[in-house]
């Protein structure tokens, strides 16, 4: 039997999903979250077969949860369930090498269909996805300046922009507080933004964090 790990930062979602995964035989629900971080432990620790991911979650965003397990356990199968459609950031997710994506306002039968093919090491993007894939294509845009980031800036861009003190940061990462403000610098550095507003706005337009509009 596979296993699977929802991460899902809205609780009657992740109940859903669940639900729908019992119809699924060969699946087995081993752990369930809403907050990326422990989500992405959980994935480390456990080695799922199958995830469901979000991608405006806590602590850490599933952008980053993907690029770490594609480049760390290329082994599984993860499906994206966002209602966030911008450009941006499906180029990101598709970048990552993603196995399946569909939107929140899908319908049960479609995140069914999309569950069993990328179980099975398949691929499934919804509709608005490849439309939204075939926008990026026939109009290119310039934006590197996330990429500029490592991993770990990222991350504290992101927590941050979430209103954690440095201390927080430097608790949360297991890191000193030294080396948490050393981040921060560079961050401001390469992105030449040198305040926590901009820091902000910079998560909110790259989708690091969620907005009300973003959920």
């Amino acid at each position: 039997m596979n296993t699977a790990i929802i991460i899902e930062d809205q609780r009657i979602l992740r109940e859903l999903i669940c639900k729908v995964l019992e119809n699924f035989p060969f699946l087995k629900v081993i752990a369930t979250t809403g907050d990326g971080a422990e989500g992405y432990k959980l994935c480390l620790q456990h080695n799922p077969d199958f995830i469901v991911l979000d991608i405006m979650l806590p602590s850490l965003n599933g952008v980053e949860i993907l690029r770490r397990l594609k480049a760390e356990k290329p082994q599984n199968n993860i499906l994206v369930f966002s209602g966030v459609q911008s450009p941006d950031l499906v180029k990101q997710i598709m970048e990552t090498g993603i196995n399946g994506y569909v939107e929140k306002d899908t319908s049960l039968e479609e995140l069914e269909k999309a569950i069993r093919l990328v179980a099975n090491g398949e691929t499934y993007f919804g509709t608005r996805v490849m439309e939204t894939v075939r926008e990026i294509m026939f109009n290119p845009r310039e934006d590197g300046s996330l990429e500029s980031l490592t991993s770990r800036e990222r991350e504290i861009i992101q927590l941050v922009a979430e209103s954690h003190s440095t201390k927080e940061i430097s608790t949360k990462l297991n890191i000193s507080a030294k080396t948490t403000d050393t981040h921060r610098a560079n961050i401001m550095k390469k992105l030449d933004i040198h305040n926590v507003a901009g820091l902000t706005r910079f998560a909110i337009y790259n989708r690091l964090i969620s907005t009300p509009e973003s959920v």
